[in-house]
């Protein structure tokens, strides 16, 4: 891979399992000279970077680009502008880079906030996105439960505002993804119970990580310990026959 201004490659993880990486994002990590992750400002943790690191060469650079955890939108661009010229000016040497994303990577992902950035500051760099398996795609495989069939529909909602966009809903879907669900369980819960689907919900905490849980009952998330890995399924009608114990 030798290009005049390297080529950048958002990559989606998947969820947790190193083996849900596609080919195609492993053969990428295998070329690329430089590796970004998305970390918080007080550490470099990542847990993308740990799902992928089986597959990343040792002799990789790993550049940590600090996102702050912030509702000011004045910071996170100002922060997105940041880390977008640290990704071009490596480019700019002639590296190829990669900047992992949990899931899928233009699914409720870092990614995006950057790819708009380099996008419109930095239109000569070639962007590459390889796609990766979300968590409620690998959620609904480890429940064995249909995701979405037929005409049906689907909306997939972040948990951080509990059950009120659902609520929103003039015309409530057939099937509902409630990602990171965390404190606003009760919430969600609440809303599902209102639109008929908490009988028919299930439920997956830390999805294909260390740990994970399959949660039949969703309202015995209720007596339980909140927890950020935290997905709720549930559909109108019952369709999860298929699940097993």
């Amino acid at each position: 891979m030798n290009h005049q201004i390297g080529k950048l490659y958002g990559i989606g993880v998947g969820p947790g399992d190193p083996d849900l990486l596609t080919l195609k994002a492993v053969k990428v990590l295998q070329q690329v000279s430089v590796v970004f992750t998305a970390a918080s400002s007080k550490n470099d943790y990542s847990l993308a970077l740990e799902i992928a690191r089986p597959h990343i060469p040792k002799d990789a650079r790993v550049h940590p680009l600090a996102f702050p955890m912030t509702q000011d939108v004045a910071a996170k661009q100002e922060a997105w502008a940041a880390n977008a010229a640290i990704v071009a000016d490596i480019l700019k040497q002639g590296h190829d880079a990669a900047f992992l994303t949990l899931g899928d990577s233009l699914t409720f992902s870092t990614f995006g906030y950057l790819l708009r950035q380099i996008k419109d500051r930095y239109p000569q760099v070639a962007v590459e996105t390889v796609p990766g398996i979300t968590s409620y795609q690998a959620s609904a495989a480890a429940l064995n439960m249909p995701l979405v069939e037929g005409e049906e529909s689907l909306l997939v909602l972040s948990g951080a505002q509990g059950g009120d966009r659902l609520r929103e809903q003039h015309h409530k879907p057939d099937n509902v993804v409630f990602m990171k669900a965390y404190r606003n369980v009760p919430s969600i819960c609440e809303a599902l119970d209102e639109a008929g689907m908490l009988s028919h919900a299930a439920g997956v905490v830390s999805c294909s990580l260390p740990g994970e849980e399959l949660i039949r009952d969703v309202s015995t998330l209720l007596r339980r310990e909140p927890n950020y890995w935290t997905l709720i399924i549930a559909k109108k009608s019952n369709s999860n026959g298929t699940q097993e114990g």
